[in-house]
């Protein structure tokens, strides 16, 4: 479901004034345990059930936003089946309102909820509705508006991806007299209309809706999502085309990309400076200090700052896939052919630390110091980090930050996880795996290596690297974590080298007149990544902008149409344009 779509072609949109107003009516209370906004999101299950939201489809949508949360409707007669499906959820949000208040079977459900402490209550209605909850000790969420934008501003509210400031107009009990109302301060992302930031939708999604009807009909990319983060908050987030050219399965806003190498900062890097912080990672020590296996090689004496910079003199390339043998493969599962690439195909074990880490090993070395964008430096990265972590690399990532920061589906090798109809495919591959590629990593060298690998095997949808990055313009912080120092962030995301644009991992804005990379009005403090599928992300500070594309380019159509026709640094700068008239 695409939310907060609701447009107003002049001025501040209705649906805007809306959410102002429930930002101001909207009231906390019973929270002096400061159980809102929730924390620790890894360590809950999450039940909402249903009774008497009427817009509880939106209110459920945007709970989704933040972690998974399992819908439930109430029924009279169903209410002793539902208690025991309760049982398993550490927090339990009911959403009432008045009318079902007057149900005593719904108060007493209520209060049995109460007694463990798992009870959050919504209840939409005025204030005085709440008297029959006099004893009730669980947060309550009071919203005395029933529309859209209150059940969306309360679902924020639960998470902190809004404040709550509103207070009791009146005395209703004891408990709850006038002025009560406690506050909270936003610590998560928002979602809400661009105007909030200033801006019209009309000059953001115009142009942006053109550009990418123009990248469908030319073939650029049969789909894609644009999500726009200003200030904190989601302001844009469309979905485009579908899943093939001429298919019925349209893209959504929560469909999962390949991210190719966006791979690169939104998982091998972040775990770099994880480990750099813990100080079990020297930008400056060498491939010898942590591998055994490179020190018979001639890679021993490369630093990590090297490889992030892609100034180590390795091999930009290795086809492995073209290497393969017919001993190496399958067409079915075996316990000697354990490893899925695709469907219906098969590599024997241990083919990666066999085969493909010996080879980059034995590579020859080209002048170091000098810039050469090289797969094999993250390759490299990745043992390194899983030597000096303990542990895989798509597991320390999942436990260190995406379960935490409540990202759904960031990870590797999504099939394990994912129907696939919420993957996109990536690439109908007649040259190697001869098969539609749908949530199987499409670099074959991440491929071989099992799907996870330091420069690509990575895939998630826009509202999870919007989630990833927002941390990063936090200075390190989100949902209550600290999950970095701000120094470290400058690091890794700062200009690095004498000889290139770029940071310790991180790809930035190009000083070199002309280039306008990777946009034209992009600042020079601008960093992130792109990727080979067709994927962006970029965060700029001076604007406390986030701009995330994704597509899947490569199927149907030759690659380098999206680059030729600039669609990913025209669509930001619609971006920035519309930010600059807004401020005018």
């Amino acid at each position: 479901m695409t939310i907060l779509c609701l447009a107003c072609r002049a001025g501040t949109s209705p649906y805007a004034n809306h959410m102002e107003l429930a930002a101001r009516t909207t009231i906390l209370l019973n929270n002096s345990m400061a159980t809102l906004p929730l924390l620790n999101l890894e360590k809950k299950t999450i039940a909402n059930v249903n009774i008497g939201g009427v817009y509880a489809d939106h209110f459920h949508a945007m709970l989704n936003n933040y972690t998974h949360v399992q819908a439930f409707t109430y029924t009279p007669f169903g209410q002793a089946q539902l208690k025991r499906s309760l049982e398993r959820y550490t927090t339990i949000i009911i959403q009432t309102n008045e009318s079902s208040l007057s149900d005593p079977n719904v108060r007493q459900f209520l209060y049995e909820l109460n007694r463990d402490a798992r009870l959050l209550l919504v209840y939409y209605g005025k204030p005085s509705g709440l008297k029959p909850l006099g004893s009730l000790k669980s947060p309550v969420i009071c919203s005395p508006e029933t529309t859209q934008a209150a059940a969306i501003h309360a679902a924020q509210l639960i998470f902190g991806g809004t404040e709550a400031k509103g207070v009791l107009p009146h005395d209703v009990l004891p408990a709850f007299k006038k002025g009560d109302g406690y506050q909270t301060r936003a610590i998560r992302l928002g979602y809400s209309e661009p105007e909030e930031a200033g801006m019209s939708r009309q000059d953001i999604e115009e142009p942006i809706d053109e550009i990418m009807a123009s990248a469908i009909a030319q073939k650029a990319t049969p789909g894609g999502v644009v999500l726009i983060v200003k200030d904190g908050k989601v302001v844009f987030n469309k979905s485009y085309g579908a899943f093939s050219y001429g298919s019925e399965q349209l893209t959504k806003t929560t469909s999962i990309f390949d991210l190719a190498s966006v791979t690169k900062i939104a998982a091998t890097t972040l775990a770099a400076m994880r480990l750099y912080e813990q100080e079990k990672l020297n930008l400056n020590s060498t491939m010898g200090d942590y591998l055994p296996e490179a020190m018979a090689s001639n890679k021993k004496n490369i630093n990590v700052q090297q490889l992030m910079l892609h100034e180590a003199g390795l091999v930009p390339y290795i086809p492995f896939h073209n290497a393969l043998k017919a001993g190496d493969y399958s067409f079915d599962s075996t316990v000697f052919f354990p490893v899925k690439i695709a469907d219906g195909y098969f590599i024997r074990q241990n083919y990666y630390r066999d085969i493909m880490l010996p080879r980059m090993l034995n590579t020859g070395l080209r002048p170091k110091g000098r810039y050469e964008y090289s797969d094999l430096s993250m390759f490299f990265l990745k043992e390194i980090i899983e030597k000096q972590a303990g542990e895989t690399l798509d597991n320390y990532v999942a436990e260190q930050f995406y379960q935490p920061l409540g990202m759904q589906t960031a990870g590797f090798n999504p099939r394990r996880r994912f129907a696939k109809d919420r993957l996109v495919p990536t690439e109908n591959d007649t040259y190697f795996r001869r098969t539609l590629l749908q949530g199987y990593v499409h670099d074959q060298g991440a491929a071989l290596a099992g799907g996870v690998a330091g420069h690509a095997g990575l895939f998630a949808s826009a509202n999870d690297l919007a989630i990833l990055f927002q941390m990063f313009l936090n200075g390190g912080s989100y949902g209550g974590v600290q999950y970095f120092k701000q120094s470290t962030i400058d690091l890794f995301t700062s200009a690095q080298s004498p000889v290139s644009r770029r940071g310790l991992g991180f790809d930035r804005w190009d000083p070199q007149p002309g280039r306008n990379y990777p946009s034209e009005l992009a600042s020079p403090q601008t960093y992130g990544h792109t990727g080979f599928t067709g994927t962006a992300v970029w965060v700029d500070p001076k604007f406390n902008l986030i701009y995330i594309f994704l597509s899947n380019r490569l199927n149907g159509q030759p690659a380098n149409r999206l680059s030729s026709l600039r669609i990913r640094p025209r669509i930001q700068d619609a971006v920035y344009r519309a930010i600059l008239k807004g401020n005018t």
